[in-house]
């Protein structure tokens, strides 16, 4: 049978490779397809975990996944042997950077190996892993052609980048539109006939690389956007207004104003990381991104402007950082989800604690939390979460808000600290205003 027909009657055998925030949720939709699907890590404690049908994952409940694990549609292992058997393979591995900015693609050239010793005619390889433009073409196609076998004629390849957003309920796997660009049309028809039966919106556009620039573009577009407004809190403190006020007035327009919110600096996988992903792939043209990396540079510096505010807090109060008792509240990169991946949390306590300031947090979500062993503060720290008392507060010289999440009680916190640094505007409207110092807001 053709791989059409083994995608359209459920027949498909598929594997997932990297099986976490977007290949644990694409695994399990597909299997609730009917499909047969093996899930593919390096990382024990993973397989394991799905083996016992448990989720690690906040987003995915167990209850969604251990029926699948049960009925025997959905396994994983570590083993690439299994892609001998398989008629699709999607990769959803990590692609980091390094310390100098410098895109790092080694997960995505290791599972393309691994799927280059065991390419069979007809077999569907999907990349979804955000990366740079070019990467499919001039990374992943190469490696697997070393199997001898026809791009384009013996086997299909095509990008579709991932749109999984940590902690909405709104729009997940099922419901959010993909972007297709094959290799040529005949994969990027197949890829497109897959991913039609988990979401009925599909956009197929001319090529990989087209694909990969779209994904970079939505992400852009955020840390933009969230530059411009991160430095007119700034400018905002400094003129004694309120920007929270002024973006809450803006979106009442009902044309042309998209709403974005300051903070603490930017998290997660995609808007710290993509805009470097550009601008290096960029230079290969002779063309510097400066727009794009000066919002990147205004995003990175927001960590430094928070030590600042809590420095001139605790000094407007008679204390200095140095010896400072100091609490940070959420240490995700966002609401209510359990994604610490490149938090800017991480690069304000390492400031802190260059300063000799005593850091704790708590974080229901981040049960423990690695900061330092680089340029920022070079002892390397394993924290873990304290728990969080009317004592706890009490003891603390400041609070430090980074992510409000919802079970969070901030009047309570409010009551029980003797200062606040609140860079979420968490606090606003709560009494006892002297207390409470605001990222984008007059103090007091």
């Amino acid at each position: 049978m053709t791989l059409d027909g083994k995608i359209m009657d459920g027949s498909a055998t598929i594997a997932v490779i990297g099986l976490g925030y977007v290949g644990l949720p694409l695994a399990i939709e597909l299997a609730n397809l009917g499909y047969r699907v093996v899930g593919i890590d390096v990382d024990q404690a993973k397989i394991a975990s799905i083996r016992r049908g448990e989720s690690y994952l906040r987003d995915i409940p167990s209850e969604r996944l251990s029926p699948l694990v049960r009925a025997g549609v959905l396994s994983a292992t570590t083993d690439y042997d299994v892609l001998k058997a398989t008629d699709v393979a999607f990769i959803c591995v990590p692609t980091p950077y390094t310390a100098a900015k410098v895109p790092d693609i080694s997960y995505i050239r290791a599972a393309a190996q691994g799927i280059a010793e065991r390419l069979r005619p007809e077999m569907l390889v999907i990349l979804q892993s955000t990366t740079y433009p070019g990467t499919t073409q001039e990374c992943v196609l190469p490696i697997l052609a070393a199997s001898g076998l026809r791009a384009g004629h013996d086997f299909h390849l095509a990008f579709s980048p991932e749109r999984v957003d940590p902690g909405n309920r709104l729009y997940t796997v099922k419901n959010t539109p993909k972007v297709v660009g094959g290799l040529t049309p005949r994969c990027a028809e197949l890829a497109a006939l897959l991913l039609s039966r988990i979401t009925p919106e599909v956009k197929i556009v001319s090529s990989p690389r087209v694909a990969e620039m779209t994904k970079l573009l939505e992400n852009v577009f955020r840390s933009v956007n969230i530059a411009l407004v991160n430095e007119l809190a700034l400018l905002a403190e400094r003129m004694g207004m309120d920007i929270w006020e002024v973006i809450e007035a803006a979106s009442t327009k009902p044309f042309g104003f998209m709403p974005f919110y300051p903070g603490p600096g930017v998290g997660g996988h995609c808007i710290p990381v993509d805009p470097f992903y550009l601008s290096w792939k960029a230079r290969e043209y002779d063309f510097y991104t400066r727009f794009i990396e000066l919002a990147a540079q205004v995003n990175q510096d927001m960590p430094y402007h928070v030590r600042d505010l809590i420095a001139r807090a605790l000094n407007s109060r008679g204390k200095t950082i140095r010896g400072a008792r100091i609490l940070v509240l959420g240490i995700a990169f966002k609401k209510d989800v359990d994604d610490a991946r490149n938090s800017p949390a991480q690069r304000v306590i390492e400031l802190l604690l260059e300063l000799d300031a005593r850091v704790s947090y708590h974080d229901s979500y981040v049960e423990r939390f690695n900061v330092g062993g680089n340029a920022f503060y070079a002892g390397g720290l394993a924290l873990e979460a304290t728990p969080l008392t009317a004592e706890s507060l009490r003891g603390q010289d400041c609070v430090v808000v980074l992510a409000a999440h919802s079970a969070y009680d901030f009047r309570w916190i409010v009551e029980n600290s003797s200062l606040v640094v609140d860079t979420v505007n968490a606090t606003r409207g709560l009494p006892h205003r002297e207390k409470i110092v605001r990222l984008g807001a007059p103090s007091g």
